[in-house]
């Protein structure tokens, strides 16, 4: 997130802490700006996954297409109005690193996983009839064919936003599960000390639908052996069972590509990747690998799994 004055502070808590302002912010946005454009048969992408598993570095390399577009954070507080939002012009700001302190960087024209929001305002079966007009919007704002959504939460909808829009591509990366139960553990801790000092952080967070880690953390599975968030064994047990789901549901699915984030760096699979979701060649990105050195316990037995499926995913 961005370092927000008390002023934006406050337009946020407005603009998105009341659901009945979202739902009239996006009424008058589709009384003023809609149009009848059959966008249903374009390829949309959308990108889930977990959080910290290269979601945010796809998003960016794939930002930089030109038929594509996404929201950004020059959208908020004004998300559920993409062109309403133009209105409101905020002065442009110097690129700063993220709060994650993962040498991210952003600015006001980041793409960002902003549209859980408007999952969060429409809910039940309106929600994917609603969806069309929204994802619309967002593209005649940015004069655009197709959507790009990074959004960790639809891995439980892929089904869902397939029976919308039939073409669409769904990109879902996998990171090393012990590397990347670190990150998650490692951003916990990040997030909880940036709340208990700035309890913005957390509203902002709730705002966005974002649980994934911090005070608001809510776990994607039902934890089975390890309920201790401190511990890196909680996070390995929700990365196998978040995984185990998506080979389970996707991996035979020709509309999702599951790749490892470690093999991004391959020109091979950058092309595979840039074929299926028909777009032209990646040359440049931002894909780095790290490696930390972790010297915590960890369940043998459950890491000798997790590593099995991932190497599932690698094949």
């Amino acid at each position: 997130m961005i370092n927000y004055s008390f002023i934006h502070q406050l337009l946020h808590e407005i603009f998105l802490g009341n659901k009945l302002i979202k739902k009239s912010i996006f009424e008058l946005e589709k009384i003023i700006f809609l149009k009848k454009n059959n966008i249903k048969n374009n390829k949309h992408i959308f990108i889930t996954g977990m959080p910290r598993s290269g979601t945010t570095a796809l998003l960016n390399v794939l930002n930089k297409k030109n038929d594509l577009c996404s929201l950004k954070y020059k959208n908020m507080p004004f998300v559920m109005g993409p062109n309403i939002s133009k209105i409101f012009k905020s002065k442009k700001i110097i690129k700063s690193e993220r709060y994650h302190k993962d040498n991210i960087f952003i600015d006001l024209d980041s793409p960002e996983a902003f549209d859980e929001i408007f999952f969060l305002t429409y809910k039940n079966n309106i929600v994917f009839d609603e969806l069309t007009n929204f994802i619309s919007l967002v593209l005649s704002s940015n004069h655009k064919e197709r959507y790009l959504s990074k959004n960790n939460n639809n891995y439980l909808r892929i089904n869902d936003l397939k029976s919308i829009f039939p073409n669409s591509a769904f990109i879902i990366p996998v990171r090393e599960p012990l590397q990347h139960s670190f990150s998650l553990l490692t951003q916990h801790k990040n997030f909880i000390k940036l709340q208990k000092k700035n309890n913005f952080v957390l509203k902002y967070m709730n705002y966005l639908g974002h649980y994934e880690f911090g005070l608001g953390h809510k776990s994607w599975f039902k934890p089975i052996n390890y309920k201790d968030k401190f511990n890196i064994n909680y996070w390995l047990e929700q990365w196998y069972l978040y995984y185990s789901y998506v080979y389970k549901n996707y991996s035979n699915n020709e509309s999702c590509l599951i790749l490892a984030y470690e093999n991004l760096i391959n020109r091979k699979l950058l092309n595979s990747l840039a074929n299926f979701a028909q777009i032209d060649k990646i040359e440049k990105h931002d894909f780095k690998i790290s490696i930390k050195k972790i010297n915590l316990d960890f369940d043998k037995n459950l890491y000798f799994k997790s590593k099995n499926l991932y190497d599932n995913f690698c094949d």
